[in-house]
């Protein structure tokens, strides 16, 4: 049961990350631009929008280490 939890928090966790990276805009912009991260973008830098998804990011990209590490030390 706690194996097969930790599973799904990790696949779970992996998918969010595939999406969350696909939408940072890189040099051209990306979808983070269909939800108002192009705005004054020139003015600001870095938009609301690219650190939500920057913070986004990094929770999952932790909760996926922590998932697999806990997973390695359950199977061996």
């Amino acid at each position: 049961m706690f194996t097969a939890a930790f599973v799904v928090i990790e696949a779970a966790s992996a998918f969010g990350l595939i999406l969350v990276i696909l939408m940072h805009s890189g040099k051209g912009g990306g979808l983070s631009d269909m939800f108002g991260g192009s705005m004054g973008a020139a003015a600001q830098g870095s938009t609301v929008v690219e650190r939500n998804l920057d913070r986004i990011t990094i929770v999952l990209s932790l909760i996926f280490a922590f998932a697999t590490l806990t997973l390695d030390l359950r199977l061996q």
